[in-house]
């Protein structure tokens, strides 16, 4: 049993290595840009052990730079996280099964990479035992990543200069690109996708990340009023 927990483990830390290996960079860089932001060493390192959300730290830090307003900074990271909802109750009918105690540090270390190959797993393999060991390998694999990489990038930002702009952050685009294009399988998904991309390239020079905000409220929206009818003609 022991042996099948450990393969799990490192398993898990496997099949999220291609997307770990993209997230680095983007790691690295919200580390140079915290740091060029004026953030202490403390809140850098702080948020990413805490909060634990790659694009939502990006965003928060870049709102933080403007001088947003707190309640925008507050609902702009809120409305971004909120994929997280989805992907727990993805996950739900799997982990209701496992105890609290187990649940509540695995809802905090869920991230896309691991949602990603956890997901794909249980839809290969659905009644596999011991799944959480995986989850587990996966996640904290992940994070142990992140923390390294946002130290990597804060240290470098005080030797390298103008780190943040040498395109580094590009890696997150390849990284929720390599994560979404697998799992888009029906026309609601594509969508859902199609809006997001199209409403995000219309709003971009919207103020303090708004268009973020629209383009993911539609694409929700569109993705969900077409899976809805969709249900609505096979009850017919």
């Amino acid at each position: 049993m022991s042996n099948t927990r450990t393969q799990l483990f490192f398993l898990g830390a496997r099949d999220t290595l291609p997307l770990i290996i993209a997230a680095m960079p983007f790691g690295i860089v919200y580390g140079a840009m915290a740091e060029n932001a004026g953030l202490s060493l403390a809140a850098i390192l702080g948020m990413s052990a805490f909060v634990f959300a790659g694009s939502a730290q990006f965003i928060a830090v870049t709102l933080l730079a403007s001088s947003a307003a707190l309640p925008v900074i507050l609902l702009t990271v809120f409305i971004v996280n909120a994929r997280h909802v989805l992907y727990s109750a993805n996950l739900m009918r799997w982990a209701s099964r496992l105890p609290q105690w187990l649940r509540i540090p695995l809802a905090f270390w869920l991230t896309d990479e691991t949602f990603a190959v956890v997901s794909n797993r249980l839809t290969r393999e659905p009644g596999t035992p011991g799944l959480h060991w995986y989850y587990l390998g996966s996640d904290l694999f992940m994070y142990g990543n992140w923390l390294a990489c946002t130290w990597i990038g804060l240290t470098l930002s005080r030797r390298v200069p103008d780190l943040t702009h040498w395109g580094l952050d590009v890696a997150m685009i390849v990284a929720f690109v390599g994560i979404v294009v697998p799992v888009l399988k029906d026309r609601a998904h594509w969508l859902c996708a199609a809006v997001a991309v199209g409403c995000s390239v219309l709003t971009h020079q919207w103020p303090h990340q708004t268009g973020l905000l629209f383009s993911s409220l539609a694409a929700i929206a569109a993705g969900g009023l077409l899976d809805r009818r969709r249900s609505e003609q096979v009850d017919e």
